[in-house]
């Protein structure tokens, strides 16, 4: 969950809190089907957008041959000094970069894959003839994107919280953002728009999440995510008054110990 350009939101804590927090609860299941894609593809070379803190650049590093070059980027150096810093089990090239302007020649990958980073983009279209642009002709885009809000139980509870807490102006970001580019129908047409002229393949994947304690998920969304810097810019005194709330409403939802809630993402891949 993070934007294309270089954004605030991800410096101080909130890389490790994202590390720490997010990437155990929701991301890990969905970095094993990208990878997995991936791999299926017997790619030469691979282009990681939006790769965050790492969690499917560690997937990839570990399940691809040794001999396959990955290059893992993104807009926001704290995250890829965060990455940089978990590492991965052998090398990988990482590199700053934004995904509107892809700092690579034409056709110099056959495989880009990018893990719940499209949703950020500003001109997503843009963004997707970028990938064009640098994939080899018979290469694949691989992604990832959340389903609508409602399909995703932390990200629902928390935004319900958010609302009872702000009742006069709720920060939405969860709604807004990460699950508002969820219409299959709505991306074909940005990728249909970018040049890419087979319709994606798409294919929606449930999972659960778990975590130890009800604090877990409040932590993740609330300080791990760019909903900080909205509860924040609300009143930067409440942030922790704001996570309680939203721990207490998982505790409601899902009870006092472990919870599990569900999880669910499009994942689209289309041929150039």
């Amino acid at each position: 969950m993070r934007p294309s350009g270089g954004d605030s939101t991800f410096t101080g804590s909130v890389p490790q809190l994202y590390e720490r927090y997010m990437v155990p609860l929701m991301f890990e299941p969905y970095a094993d089907d990208l990878a997995a894609r991936v791999v299926r593809r017997q790619p030469a070379r691979v282009l990681e957008v939006a790769a965050g803190t790492g969690a499917l650049t560690r997937r990839l590093a570990r399940d691809l041959p040794g001999g396959v070059p990955i290059v893992a980027t993104d807009l926001n150096p704290p995250m890829l000094d965060q990455a940089a810093a978990v590492g991965t089990s052998r090398p990988v090239e990482w590199r700053q970069a934004d995904a509107l302007s892809l700092p690579f020649p034409d056709e110099a990958f056959d495989v880009i894959v990018c893990q719940f980073g499209v949703m950020f983009f500003p001109d997503k279209a843009r963004a997707f003839a970028e990938a064009r642009r640098v994939l080899r002709p018979g290469g694949h885009l691989l992604f990832n994107v959340w389903d609508r809000i409602e399909h995703n139980d932390f990200a629902a509870t928390v935004q319900g919280a958010m609302e009872a807490v702000f009742p006069d102006d709720p920060p939405r970001f969860m709604a807004r953002v990460p699950h508002g580019y969820h219409d299959p129908a709505v991306i074909a047409r940005d990728l249909a728009a970018s040049g890419f002229e087979q319709a994606p393949a798409v294919t929606t994947l449930t999972v659960r999440g778990r975590a130890a304690s009800p604090r877990v998920p409040a932590v993740a969304l609330c300080q791990g995510t760019p909903l900080r810097g909205e509860i924040e810019a609300r009143d930067a005194s409440r942030l922790d008054e704001v996570t309680d709330a939203a721990t207490a409403a998982i505790t409601r939802r899902f009870g006092p110990s472990t919870v599990e809630g569900k999880l669910q993402a499009h994942i689209l891949s289309v041929e150039w």
